[in-house]
């Protein structure tokens, strides 16, 4: 069974159709990477499976439970996906390491104690552990990048969704990012990536979507959607982003 199946979802923001009957199914441990042009939809459909948007139709199931269901709890919900976005988006009054407990204290009621434990822990492994008393403006782009998936993290979610994380990163330390994500790749985490890191796509994504005025106009490994895309549109999105 998909760990997410996403299926017929439809959302609009007034006139504007973002999302056209989307289908998409994730298995546990893979890895599928959405490109597309701005506009597209991609940062919706994450924002659709992660609750922070409603969709207007369809239905997204995550381990076979229906999270479009009004009567879901959202907060026991999120508490399973773990989601970083191209900003940073940490408090700047506060350590790494307080960045990293604030949602397990907060909303989710772990002690104090278990939760630094637990913070300590996604620090080390995401190379900051050294860094875990600092402010967020004495970190480098890359390390503020590294805490917020360490925050993501801590919750030990079923599924990552990431939005064009490496973005607002100097090119330079773009690499630090992507490394970490292809060691989550292959401690078997589950994640949903935008991207416009083809290099990325072609060496740790098992399946490749490309989403066009929010439809998955094509589907398929990274060799055949990458190298020898079957659609011409996709071939002018390729086309375009190579020039």
């Amino acid at each position: 069974m998909s760990l997410l199946s996403i299926r017929d979802v439809r959302k609009s923001f007034g006139d504007n159709l973002v999302l056209d009957g989307f289908s998409l199914e994730v298995e546990p441990g893979e890895c599928v990477v959405l490109i597309g042009a701005s506009g597209s939809g991609k940062s919706t459909l994450l924002r659709c499976v992660n609750l922070l948007e409603t969709v207007d139709d369809g239905v997204i199931e995550l381990d076979g439970t229906d999270i479009t269901d009004p009567r879901i709890n959202t907060d026991q919900v999120r508490s399973g996906i773990g989601i970083v976005f191209q900003a940073y988006n940490l408090f700047p009054h506060l350590s790494v390491l307080d960045n990293v407990t604030l949602a397990p204290i907060r909303v989710h009621g772990v002690r104090r104690d278990v939760a630094r434990a637990r913070a300590l822990e996604m620090l080390d492994r995401v190379g900051l552990a050294a860094k875990a008393t600092a402010k967020p403006d004495e970190l480098s782009g890359g390390q503020q990048q590294r805490a917020a998936i360490a925050r993501a993290l801590v919750n030990s979610p079923k599924l990552m969704l990431l939005d064009e994380v490496t973005s607002a990163l100097d090119p330079e330390l773009v690499g630090e990012v992507l490394d970490l994500l292809t060691d989550l790749k292959s401690d078997g985490m589950t994640m949903l990536i935008c991207t416009h890191e083809m290099s990325f796509a072609r060496s740790v994504a098992d399946k490749v979507c490309f989403l066009d005025q929010g439809r998955p106009l094509e589907i398929g490994p990274p060799a055949q959607v990458l190298e020898n895309p079957a659609e011409p549109r996709t071939r002018e999105f390729l086309r375009r982003i190579r020039l």
